[in-house]
């Protein structure tokens, strides 16, 4: 897996609904690296905490190969990489294979998969449709949050590569599904809760349900 791009949004404030929304999913590339910090990445805005940025949320990555899916999609969008709101887009990143708890080398940093991205309301208004959240949960490919264990500068064509696995943890594609199934197995259910390396945000997901 590599590195094609690093984004970083700045805050925006857009009339959704009728109402006023300040959001900072609105990234663009930069040409220069972008630090992960243990908590989000430096100079990207991060406007509701709760939901965003944090120990378990500190990047969002995407992968290049579903962009060509949504361009299909939505051929009107002025098109870049960060689109999908992630900080890092990443070629032959592939949620079916990297489980929840996987660590990786990337750039100078070393960062650990948390949870698949959950989306909110705000990526309609990225792509301007009241039907871009039912698309992207339908779609099944999710991206993924990451934790960063040890801090440090990551640019365009830096390697993300596989240091530990964690077999037991389910895929970030078996958790995503998982969380927007109505008919949730039990046993992968369990499996999730008793994983130490899950979110704990997503772990009250499946708590609640």
């Amino acid at each position: 897996m590599k590195v094609v791009s690093t984004n970083i949004g700045n805050s925006r404030t857009v009339v959704w609904n009728k109402e006023e929304v300040t959001t900072g999913i609105f990234k663009n590339p930069v040409d220069e690296p972008i630090y992960l910090g243990t908590e989000d990445v430096v100079d990207d805005s991060v406007i509701d905490r709760k939901y965003h940025g944090g120990v378990d949320k500190a990047c969002y990555i995407f992968s290049t190969d579903h962009y060509p899916d949504w361009q299909a999609r939505y051929p009107y969008l002025e098109w870049s990489y960060g689109m999908f709101g992630e900080n890092l887009t990443i070629k032959g990143l592939d949620e079916q294979k990297i489980r929840i708890g996987d660590i990786f080398d990337l750039g100078e940093a070393k960062v650990q998969v948390s949870e698949p991205r959950q989306p909110c309301f705000k990526l309609n208004i990225r792509f301007n449709s009241k039907e871009t959240i039912k698309q992207f949960v339908a779609y099944q490919r999710s991206g993924c949050y990451l934790r960063v264990i040890k801090p440090g500068m990551v640019e365009n064509g830096d390697k993300m590569t596989l240091i530990e696995s964690n077999p037991e943890s389910l895929t970030v594609f078996e958790t995503f599904k998982l969380i927007f199934s109505k008919n949730k197995s039990q046993e992968l259910v369990n499996r999730a809760l008793a994983d130490p390396f899950l979110a704990e945000s997503t772990k009250e997901k499946f708590r609640e349900s």
